[in-house]
């Protein structure tokens, strides 16, 4: 039991070799979590707000400060048998419930009675004394290492303890106490490790207050945001030598921080000769392969530096220049080699070699794909403006890099290269085209921003139209967590290319084109076979048509999380949705009306009236249409609306040509008084069939003209 009486920190670490620094920070968090929801669930009273998690290549940690020494006392309350069951006709306990009473140490006179909606029971009630807290931190240790986010847990030796990494030491400390536990078949002590090579024996920690200390005086620092910081001031110190501007990544910080224990820079450079390659290769097999950081001069182009980091403060630091020269010389050279090569071609004799490669087994190969994104790329740019021959050549050969050697070593480079290779030979294509082949890819990711070019954004769409109608034609559509050929997001990028391009294209006629050049077999193919066995029959016509739809509904799906990080609340976004605009720009700017118009003060009441109108509307069943009879209308209330609404109809002309949208919906929040009269004046559902017939047409005519824009009644407000 601890000497501890007072509350003191807590400071736990798990000692490993060499931890996969992609997950490191992961494991980490997990761990701590786990330590403190541990101690949450025992009771054990801590420091909340002063809960630190430490972790490096070789260690896990946490420390967590003013831990109490002991569990407070835990009331405890069993639930024995219903009162039915406890006690015979006589009322007498049964054995079911001096069973219960002997379970729990008491007689059957000391339970008591719990009454609940279900019924009688009897339970037994009691205040248990709280353990220290050393006789609950081994389990709850147990616990947060069984918790952690391992997929492949390693064995090691002739144990059969599985973890992350053989694990070598347990270092357990309140306060200045021992906290005895086993775990992977280690004792816990008070001795942690220090720097691989700089500090190789055992690090004394005296409490876990100077645990951190003592591995800073081993080499080793233990704080992850320690160690970025340290990366950060040694490459900034290293540049100021060397001259030029690193590129230093957070992905690329957060993966050498979690490689070392003690960073340090290392001035590097390799030979000019390898600048003629295509710069993007370089860098990435220096971030990708060795992470190394490149550096550039102020134009953005890339030097022949670069800063390696060193995981040791070495005597000579020339000697680990020379290494990282060294390794990552070969990988310049192969690099340098695809790309004379490559280039001796041209990128269109590649062409050919795509009717080789099999895109999907009932879609044909890759160049079946290119000749159907190259009809619809002409289809898209003859509508936007653009050159419909560039944009058929430039589908033509946008897959035609994949084929080079360059993207086979480095298949992040698709695009990229296209666009070099485009750009080079005896006879370059246009500037545009070349542009095109990288341009088309983007977005690559959700940070990354379309295509500049109008080409680019064209075969971009006809691109991901293709793949969206193909894949989800074969049936092979996203389904929870799977999704092999990244639809999500290429869905997210056909609408983003749409909406941030400002194309005003129509979505469901080119889902149709695109579905109207898929091959027969590939529609096949999708209905899967019948219940004997046999493929079943298609009707083309109904197959395209109910995919159309489908992938229509994918695409919108994937704008709502678009809008919702722009801060633009789900009501608004299902308003206009209620519509199914066709055209992905015409859906942004309804919506952003919408969203300006809910933010005027006539928005809720004018809601609320929508969604009342709509109800009225719903209840009479059938349909109204024709003229407002003057002659029925009966109170001033009714005559000033048909008035209003005759005048916005008329102003609102002009709006809807032009889709100023915004200025509909302020236009149309001038109604609001004379709707507001309109109810608190008039039943519209009249015992005259004629009248009422006439409040209904009115009130249809009001409707649609809200419904120019988007179903209001959705908007928050709407809901009486």
């Amino acid at each position: 039991m601890s000497a501890n009486t007072k509350p003191a920190s807590l400071l736990i670490e798990i000692g490993t070799e060499e931890l996969p620094p992609r997950a490191l920070d992961a494991l980490a968090d997990a761990f701590a979590k786990g330590i403190v929801d541990g101690l949450e669930k025992s009771g054990v009273a801590f420091d909340v707000a002063n809960t630190k998690t430490y972790c490096s290549p070789r260690r896990l940690a946490v420390w967590v400060a003013g831990v109490a020494s002991d569990q407070p006392d835990q009331a405890i309350e069993r639930r024995g048998p219903a009162l039915a069951a406890g006690l015979d006709v006589e009322g007498q306990p049964t054995r079911a419930l001096t069973g219960f009473a002997a379970s729990c140490g008491v007689d059957v006179a000391a339970l008591e009675r719990l009454e609940t909606d279900k019924g009688a029971w009897f339970v037994h009630r009691a205040m248990q004394p709280g353990q220290p807290t050393a006789t609950l931190l081994p389990a709850i240790l147990a616990e947060a290492v069984k918790a952690l986010p391992i997929p492949k847990p390693m064995r090691w030796g002739d144990h059969e303890f599985a973890f992350v990494r053989p694990a070598h030491w347990l270092v357990m400390l309140h306060g200045a106490d021992v906290i005895p536990a086993e775990l992977f078949g280690l004792s816990s002590g008070r001795q942690s490790r220090g720097h691989r090579f700089h500090h190789a024996g055992p690090v004394h920690v005296a409490d876990a207050d100077s645990w951190l200390d003592a591995l800073h005086n081993a080499k080793v620092l233990a704080d992850p945001a320690e160690r970025r910081r340290r990366i950060v001031d040694e490459v900034a110190r290293v540049s100021g030598e060397i001259g030029g501007q690193p590129r230093l990544s957070a992905d690329l910080l957060d993966e050498i921080a979690n490689l070392t224990e003690w960073p340090v820079a290392i001035a590097c450079a390799f030979d000019r000769k390898f600048l003629d390659v295509p710069q993007e290769a370089l860098v990435m097999t220096m971030e990708t392969n060795q992470k190394f950081i490149p550096v550039f001069d102020a134009a953005g182009k890339l030097t022949e530096h670069f800063i390696g980091i060193a995981n040791i403060e070495s005597k000579d630091p020339a000697e680990i220049r020379k290494g990282y020269e060294r390794v990552i010389r070969p990988r310049f050279a192969d690099a340098k080699f695809f790309h004379d090569e490559d280039r001796k071609q041209g990128l269109a004799s590649f062409q050919e070699s795509l009717k080789s490669v099999t895109y999907q087994q009932s879609l044909g190969s890759v160049w079946d794909k290119c000749i159907r994104v190259a009809e619809l790329a002409r289809v898209i740019a003859n509508r936007v403006g653009v050159d419909a021959a560039l944009a058929t050549r430039a589908a033509a050969l946008s897959k035609c890099d994949l084929m080079t050697r360059m993207v086979g070593e480095f298949p992040e480079l698709q695009g990229i290269m296209g666009r070099y290779y485009a750009s080079h030979g005896d006879k370059p294509e246009p500037a545009e085209v070349a542009t095109a082949l990288d341009e088309f890819y983007r977005p690559r990711n959700a940070a990354d921003g379309i295509a500049d070019g109008k080409l680019g954004q064209v075969l971009a769409i006809a691109e991901r139209l293709d793949t969206l109608c193909g894949i989800f034609a074969v049936g092979m559509k996203p389904s929870g967590n799977k999704d092999p050929f990244a639809l999500r997001r290429a869905a997210l990028g056909l609408a983003r290319t749409m909406i941030e391009g400002e194309l005003d294209l129509d979505l469901k006629a080119h889902l149709a084109e695109a579905l109207a050049s898929l091959p027969d077999a590939a529609l096949v193919a999708g209905l899967g076979k019948a219940k004997d066995g046999k493929a079943p029959q298609l009707d083309a016509g109904k197959r395209r048509d109910e995919l159309a739809t489908e992938i229509f509904d994918f695409i919108i799906d994937r704008l709502r999380s678009y809008y919702a990080e722009q801060g633009i609340a789900s009501e608004p976004f299902e308003a206009v949705r209620a519509l199914s605009p066709s055209s992905l720009l015409d859906f942004d700017r309804r919506l952003r009306a919408v969203v300006e118009f809910a933010g005027l003060p006539e928005a809720q009441a004018l809601a609320a009236a929508n969604k009342r109108i709509g109800n009225i509307l719903r209840q009479a069943g059938s349909s109204v249409a024709g003229d407002i009879e003057a002659n029925l209308l009966e109170s001033d209330a009714e005559r000033d609306l048909v008035a209003a609404l005759a005048h916005a109809e008329s102003d609102s002309a002009p709006l809807i040509a032009n889709a100023d949208y915004v200025g509909l919906l302020r236009r149309l929040a001038s109604l609001r008084d004379p709707v507001d009269r309109y109810f608190d004046h008039v039943m519209v559902m009249a015992d005259d069939p004629a009248v009422r017939r006439n409040r209904l047409i009115l009130l249809g005519r009001l409707r649609a003209m809200f419904l120019r824009v988007a179903d209001i009644s959705l908007l928050p407000g709407a809901a009486g």
